[in-house]
């Protein structure tokens, strides 16, 4: 008995797309295989490098020939949980622009829609609601994703919504990476000075106690928090251990995206109106781009970001959805689409910033993003010959397997349709 033996092996795939460890290069392998032990990546490449690992006792084989194998998707930006939804917001919004005619035609529109909803629900319906959504977005390839609070703008509803996070990451196979976004906004029915005194003594003490969350994120933009604002609760935040993320430069450019890079935060996100100048400082900074070509799309949005600029100042940039009642899209694939046709990215491009570009984005490329000796077994199988026919097929999903930490979670039968395994 071979005691170094792999419990499963994935054989003869037309393309090992082991991803990008320097976050430029995509390295592909041509017939290739992968071992897996326990959690972990034990040997990747040609057959002789793996073959040797299998034992016809212990060793599972899948056979993966004319499949493209790949990283999990590394989804750095949702808003996984929520109540209800906008739809009648969103259809209304595709042949009506002006705000006065949706106020007389009685249609609500706004997150304020989404926080009452979000209030209203139990954490037992907030959780069965994003399971569901959860669920598609593993069939769809995504293995790990970062859930935002921020539909609940109270004491109360924002740790209803971090709970539900951690029920999700603990019961769910895929990794849910927490983060608080009290800072969404402001609610109704409090005074903006008011809430922002109960963001910092109030919300994020209690935040870090309960242990919900990593990351601590704010909105800085023209008619949001300013920059001033942003870094004073964003330092509150890193005073009771969260580290800080921001959402700016999405509608104006105030200054997050410079107060991004003097605080070297692990990412700054939407970035459709930074200027080059801020560009070159996160860049210098290290600090990640994360762009949701999804949003912009679903709002049409007057400004798309900039990715060749980003691309010339060598800016690491990452790709998510940000799933959320504007933008309700579960597909990864469909993310990668329209980034390559919108923005000028290329496949390869496209495909390392959905996987280690989001994995870096979280401050996690050490385990996740790319398949290499000693990184989880985060993996998918793609039915397709080569990795180009990601972007190529429109609309569809291409996924017959996904792997989480070894385990395989994801079995696509073409006569049976998705099974959880």
């Amino acid at each position: 008995m071979n005691r170094e033996a792999a419990d499963l092996v994935l054989a003869n795939a037309a393309e090992l797309v082991t991803g990008s460890e320097d976050g430029k290069t995509l390295t592909v392998v041509k017939n290739g295989w992968l071992a897996i032990q326990g959690e972990r990546i034990i040997a990747l490449g040609q057959e002789g490098e793996v073959a040797p690992l299998v034992d016809g006792e212990l060793t599972r084989v899948i056979d993966a020939a004319g499949k493209v194998v790949a990283p999990g998707f590394v989804d750095c930006h949702t808003h996984l949980v929520f109540g209800g939804s906008r739809v009648e917001e969103y259809a209304a919004r595709l042949t009506i622009d002006d705000p006065k005619e949706l106020e007389m035609r009685g249609i609500k529109t706004g997150i304020m829609v989404t926080v009452g909803q979000t209030r209203k629900a139990s954490e037992e319906e907030l959780y069965l609601a994003a399971e569901s959504r959860l669920k598609r977005m593993l069939a769809s390839g995504t293995t790990t994703l970062e859930s935002k609070s921020g539909y609940g703008l109270s004491s109360e509803s924002e740790i209803k919504i971090l709970k539900v996070n951690r029920l999700l990451d603990r019961y769910s196979p895929v990794d849910i990476i927490s983060t608080f976004l009290g800072a969404h906004g402001w609610p109704d029915d409090l005074p903006r000075q008011r809430y922002m005194d109960l963001l910092i003594s109030e919300m994020i003490p209690q935040v870090s106690e309960l242990g919900l969350a990593r990351f601590c994120d704010i909105w800085c933009d023209d008619g949001h928090y300013s920059v001033k604002e942003s870094e004073m609760i964003l330092k509150a935040g890193q005073d009771y251990g969260l580290e800080p993320k921001i959402h700016t430069d999405a509608y104006s450019y105030i200054g997050g995206s410079d107060l991004a890079a003097e605080m070297k935060m692990v990412s700054a996100d939407h970035l459709n109106y930074t200027p080059v100048p801020a560009m070159k400082k996160m860049a210098q900074a290290n600090v990640v781009g994360v762009l949701m070509p999804a949003l912009d799309f679903a709002v049409r949005h007057p400004q798309p970001f900039n990715y060749p600029a980003m691309k010339a100042e060598n800016l690491p940039v990452a790709l998510a959805t940000n799933l959320c009642p504007g933008c309700w899209t579960e597909s990864m694939q469909f993310v990668l689409a329209l980034a390559c046709r919108l923005y000028r990215m290329s496949p390869a491009e496209a495909l390392i910033a959905a996987t280690l570009g989001g994995a870096k984005a979280l401050g996690l490329e050490k385990d996740y993003g790319s398949l290499s000796v000693g990184k989880y077994a985060d993996i998918q199988v793609w039915d397709i010959p080569c990795f180009e026919h990601l972007v190529y097929r429109l609309g569809g999903n291409v996924v017959e397997k996904v792997i989480k930490k070894g385990t395989l979670v994801i079995d696509h039968l073409p006569d049976q349709g998705y099974l959880a395994v």
